[in-house]
């Protein structure tokens, strides 16, 4: 029985395209780890924040400037992509997907019981006036999807547009769309900026949003109406695509 690999390159020249290949796989994928485990650290600050805020022992010393005070602390230890902007984009990214906790990775430094607390968080946190729009609730569960093929799915530049959206179906619906298009970041923006959801009709036919939730059939397969400047006037019509970008 002849154990040796399988020769795979039958010549020099064959011999560099396979390891050009090995290279660019081992790259694309240490690129994805990368991406989200940066997803993952973003969630689980938001969720220390959130934690923070409504058990921390001593936060009413801090009050509305807690996320001040941690900006500053973080930004004198040395923690990058930690400043006050960056800190509510993560609380709001937490609140907006308490799902991810499924897809933590065991690279985190989470012990168990702050993974329970996460899991079981989203049912306490009542909306209020630091929070901007009803969470997860207003989703139907058949749009909601897992915290795994969300992270695995889409880079966190990418939820960043998400959590912009206020309304939760509509944001669903982008998700969705996002990842069976295999979207850029800058075709998601141009599509939340040319009203796809509004265009395609489908904000009111929950029943068919779900059916897209769970098909594999590509997404010109429903009917998308045009942009008319009678109804969008804030939209320059002009190109083949029916915009030129927003008006003043």
């Amino acid at each position: 029985m002849n154990d040796k690999p399988r020769k795979t390159a039958q010549d020099f020249t064959a011999l560099v395209d396979a390891l050009r290949r090995v290279h660019d796989e081992c790259a694309a994928a240490v690129n994805r780890t990368v991406n989200t485990t940066l997803t993952l650290r973003n969630w689980v600050i938001g969720f220390y924040i959130v934690e923070y805020e409504m058990r921390g022992t001593d936060r009413a010393k801090y009050g509305e400037g807690v996320i001040t005070a941690l900006a500053d602390a973080l930004v004198i230890r040395g923690i990058p992509r930690c400043d006050r902007r960056e800190l509510y984009r993560y609380r709001l990214f937490h609140l907006a997907y308490p799902q991810i906790v499924e897809a933590l990775s065991p690279l985190l430094p989470l012990d168990s019981e702050i993974v329970r607390a996460a899991s079981g968080q989203s049912s306490s946190v009542k909306d209020g006036p630091d929070t901007p729009f009803p969470i997860v609730e207003s989703v139907p569960p058949q749009l909601t999807l897992s915290g795994r093929k969300l992270v695995e799915s889409l880079s966190f530049t990418h939820f960043v547009e998400l959590i912009e959206i206020e309304d939760p179906l509509k944001r669903a619906f982008y998700e969705i769309e996002c990842i069976r298009g295999n979207w850029s970041v800058r075709a998601l923006k141009r599509q939340i900026a040319t009203l796809y959801y509004e265009r395609s009709g489908l904000s009111m036919d929950k029943e068919k949003l779900a059916d897209m939730a769970h098909s594999d059939r590509p997404s010109y397969y429903y009917p998308v109406h045009p942009v008319h400047p009678c109804q969008f006037p804030c939209l320059k019509i002009g190109n083949e695509h029916g915009y030129t970008g927003w008006t003043g």
